[in-house]
């Protein structure tokens, strides 16, 4: 059986004539250079075609790029190899894929908001395991504002992110950053205009 979202992603990915997101990192991921560790195992969860996973791979990170899209993949592969990083490329389903218990010291999930509740609670909750004790959870997101402007992401208002809804997930770990923003994003052709966002980072409390 054919799954419509895998195609419509393979798709996408396809017709853009670059990379579709871009190659430099999202703003708020760049902007959390000065939390990030000298050394690190990082998961990047829906990484696409590589934007957020070269990056952190080009500031000494060891990264795990999690994407199902075979056509994303091999943009990802280009881009990291112009940079002259190596990445551990992973071809799974966020909500299925084997998350490692306590396999990473960061995770980070870049407005990948296809999930719908209860595939997105399942996918946090894997992303939670995999988390270490006292490593970082990186998110951002649009909000519901971002269907006003309609300049990326989801058109589905169960899919966007609110402080409460992620309060709600991670609300036990410490909160480490808060960015609740309108601006210009410029982040290829998928993300191009005024656009609401929210990013958080917490930090998983250290094992007692």
């Amino acid at each position: 059986m054919t799954n419509p979202e895998f195609e419509r992603w393979q798709g996408r990915y396809a017709a853009a004539p670059g990379n579709l997101f871009g190659e430099e990192p999202n703003h708020f991921l760049a902007g959390c250079a000065d939390l990030l560790p000298q050394s690190a195992q990082v998961l990047a969860v829906a990484d696409g075609d590589g934007r957020n996973g070269v990056w952190l791979a080009r500031q000494g990170l060891a990264v795990t790029s999690l994407d199902f899209s075979p056509v994303a993949q091999g943009k990802a592969r280009a881009l990291a190899a112009r940079h002259g990083v190596d990445l551990n490329f992973e071809q799974g389903d966020v909500h299925t894929w084997a998350y490692p218990t306590q396999g990473f010291d960061i995770v980070a999930e870049i407005f990948a908001q296809f999930s719908m509740p209860e595939d997105r609670a399942r996918k946090w909750a894997a992303m939670r395991d995999a988390l270490r004790p006292g490593g970082l959870m990186i998110i951002q997101g649009y909000t519901p504002q971002q269907l006003t402007y309609a300049t990326g992401g989801p058109k589905l208002l169960e899919q966007l992110y609110t402080e409460d809804l992620l309060r709600a997930a991670f609300g036990d770990y410490a909160l480490v950053r808060l960015a609740i923003e309108e601006r210009e994003l410029h982040e290829g052709d998928g993300h191009s205009g005024m656009s609401a966002t929210i990013g958080m980072v917490w930090r998983k409390p250290a094992a007692t």
